[in-house]
């Protein structure tokens, strides 16, 4: 075993629930250690966040400015730190890292605008470091399978790309920190569903297919009286080369708690696959019956095989999906710090990845305001 990648935190104090699931995600193939952090705008709550973890508290900032400055200077400094902040934070604590070389693991969206997002990319360009952004359903293993049958061309030329992502926790308004920055556009950005989970959709859908989007025609709606994002959102795709296609995210309908599903459609067959059952990618091919597959079992390939930790049959979900974006990041690290290659296999989102999607949340703000009117693709 490597020794364990020094790791710092900006963002994920006391009550903050991405920030214990990143935590966890650091830490189930003990590659990473936490060992500081700056982890609330409020130097109070930082303080007792980072007694709560057991960090040392001079290595308990209050700001993430102050933590990135000091953490370079020490000899056994972090080697990488997560942001786990809402998304206006994002860019400023991205950079303030990234110019010190120090690799940087960030939470979705990107950023809040796109200026920022095209900012935060020429700061990656410019150093050094590392960024991952953890769209973490990209490291689902069904989802990597999914996306390794496409690029074999098990469905031929793609025609038909459906994504969808209902949630009904904000159903009714709803005031707690988790929906008071979604909610809020100084802190959330100008999308609230669409730049929540739509965007998770998006990068899913491109994600497996490895298509391009050319166009959109974005219909949303804030449906709970002065909500200032929107709930909900229709959106017309048009991919590059031809396919088309149609994503739905919502906050707004009940009885469902965290449904996002692909379906993809070629010229050769179909795939079909649901987050909340993730150990499972359906396929049916043109003219034969719907095969199962399942994690680990028969017909499963290599990609998703070196994303899975234990035996077809015993579930493996959300917080593992995290955990193989973590672990991806690790093999990126290591190979920098030893001057090696990028293992074969390791795939993980970019901060170009990043830039996409806030390119795409800004295009369906822009024609929804539009009366959903079709809007090109940078």
């Amino acid at each position: 075993m490597a020794e364990r990648i020094r790791l710092g935190m900006v963002g994920g104090g006391n009550d903050a629930f991405i920030g214990g699931v990143h935590r966890i995600a650091a830490r189930i193939d003990d590659r990473f250690e936490l060992v500081a952090g700056a982890l609330s705008s409020t130097p109070e709550k930082a303080q007792a966040s980072g007694a709560a973890l057991g960090l040392a508290p001079d290595r308990t900032y209050d700001d993430f400015k102050q933590m990135a400055i000091r953490e370079a200077r020490l000899k056994n400094g972090i080697e990488a730190v997560s942001i786990v902040t809402p998304n206006h934070v994002h860019y400023a604590a991205a950079r303030e890292f990234l110019k010190r070389g120090i690799h940087v693991i960030c939470d979705k969206p990107l950023t809040a605008t796109l200026p920022d997002a095209r900012k935060l990319v020429k700061a990656a360009e410019a150093s050094d470091a590392l960024f991952v952004l953890t769209h973490n359903y990209t490291g689902y293993p069904m989802a990597r399978q999914a996306r390794e049958m496409v690029a074999a061309g098990d469905l031929g030329d793609i025609r038909v790309v459906q994504v969808e992502y209902p949630q009904d926790w904000m159903t009714e308004e709803v005031h707690n920190k988790q929906a008071d920055w979604r909610t809020d556009p100084a802190r959330s950005g100008a999308g609230g569903s669409i730049g929540d989970i739509g965007v998770h959709a998006y990068n899913l859908a491109c994600f497996v297919t490895g298509l391009e989007l050319e166009s959109l025609s974005a219909d949303m709606q804030s449906f709970v009286a002065g909500r200032r994002v929107d709930d909900n959102a229709h959106v017309l795709l048009r991919w590059k080369g031809g396919a088309r296609g149609m994503l739905w995210s919502s906050q707004v309908s009940p009885g469902n708690e965290n449904a996002l599903r692909l379906r993809v459609y070629g010229t050769k067959g179909g795939l079909e696959f649901a987050q909340e059952d993730p150990n499972y990618l359906w396929f049916t091919p043109l003219g034969e019956p719907k095969r199962l597959i399942t994690r680990g079992g028969a017909g499963s390939g290599a990609a998703a095989g070196r994303v899975s930790r234990i035996p077809p049959g015993h579930s493996e979900g959300y917080l593992e999906g995290f955990a193989n974006i973590y672990n991806e990041a690790a093999e990126a690290i290591l190979a920098k710090r030893d001057g090696n290659a990028l293992p074969e296999g390791v795939v993980f989102p970019t901060v170009q990845d990043g830039l996409k999607g806030v390119e795409f949340i800004d295009a369906c703000v822009r024609s929804s305001g539009r009366n959903a009117a079709w809007v090109d693709l940078p």
